[in-house]
């Protein structure tokens, strides 16, 4: 039986002199080297979600709060941030924010330091790190001669090397271009083949449906939806209901469906559904 990684319960927030709560009792759990997709309008909740996860709420952002989040079973509001760094990273949506040092791997043993990590230890984490993010040799190069996909990747790779257990990343391809959000994504599945427990807050819900495990909707602060991609991505009618979208492949079986009065099912992935296309028509 695997273990939980991420528990929330009951949780509600409220940001200073703001009327209504931001989040409204939330409850989820996600499992050991789950990947969680959270999508939803934009104001829904989903920054401020995250950030009571690793802590940032309400210890740096303040506001009311009430419920509990655990990770690892650890009480997140009962340890500081910085302690809370060790099990969850977090990586933002403009990676130049988070990057300050005058070469790569400067950059990458920034957040060791702060951790006590030894230099030799740091040489082997560089390494590491920068293997998985594929920056292997680019360890002498400002990070601000990179391009933008291989600065947030850079940025994901100051975080592993901090060895996290569990990734949080908050819309981390929204300011890039396609070949930038490759670059990401391809990350995010070598760290989901390692076993990493991860969350990630995207609009692209053609991604969401191919990377994540579970899948978490957001309106006004309160879960909509919640389960596997193909639960929440059939439900086309509800999420149209919240201003969201289905992927546009199980958006086309829905309509082809209804024009040809057909039963297919509805994919998530143009992979499944050329599957589904072949083997529904292989005999005809």
């Amino acid at each position: 039986m695997s273990e939980i990684a991420i528990e929330v319960k009951d949780l509600t927030f409220r940001y200073p002199d703001t009327e209504g709560d931001t989040l409204k009792d939330i409850n989820f759990s996600i499992e050991n080297g789950e990947i969680l997709g959270i999508i939803g309008p934009t104001g829904a909740g989903k920054s401020t979600l995250a950030m009571c996860i690793n802590g940032l709420v309400p210890q740096v952002i303040n506001g009311e709060m009430e419920g509990q989040v655990t990770v690892r079973g650890i009480d997140v509001h009962e340890s500081n941030v910085a302690a809370m760094s060790e099990h969850v990273g977090f990586v933002f949506q403009e990676p130049e924010n988070q990057l300050s040092q005058m070469t790569i791997e400067e950059e990458i043993a920034f957040g060791m330091g702060n951790l006590g990590v030894s230099r030799d230890e740091m040489l082997i984490r560089i390494k590491d790190a920068l293997a998985q993010v594929g920056l292997t040799g680019f360890e002498k190069r400002s990070p601000l001669a990179l391009s933008g996909g291989q600065q947030q990747r850079l940025a994901i790779a100051a975080v592993l090397a901090m060895r996290p257990t569990i990734m949080i990343m908050d819309e981390p391809t929204s300011m890039l271009d396609p070949k930038g959000k490759n670059e990401v994504y391809d990350v995010l599945q070598n760290l989901k083949d390692y076993g990493m427990t991860g969350i990630i807050i995207d609009h692209e819900v053609e991604r969401i449906a191919a990377y994540c495990d579970k899948v978490l909707v957001l309106n006004h602060g309160e879960i909509q939806m919640f389960g596997t991609p193909e639960e929440i991505f059939t439900e086309i009618e509800e999420l149209h209901a919240l201003t969201l979208h289905a992927p546009q492949v199980t958006e086309f079986l829905a309509g082809y469906n209804q024009k040809f009065n057909q039963d297919l099912k509805l994919a998530t992935t143009v992979e499944e559904s050329v599957s589904i296309f072949e083997n529904a028509y292989k005999n005809r």
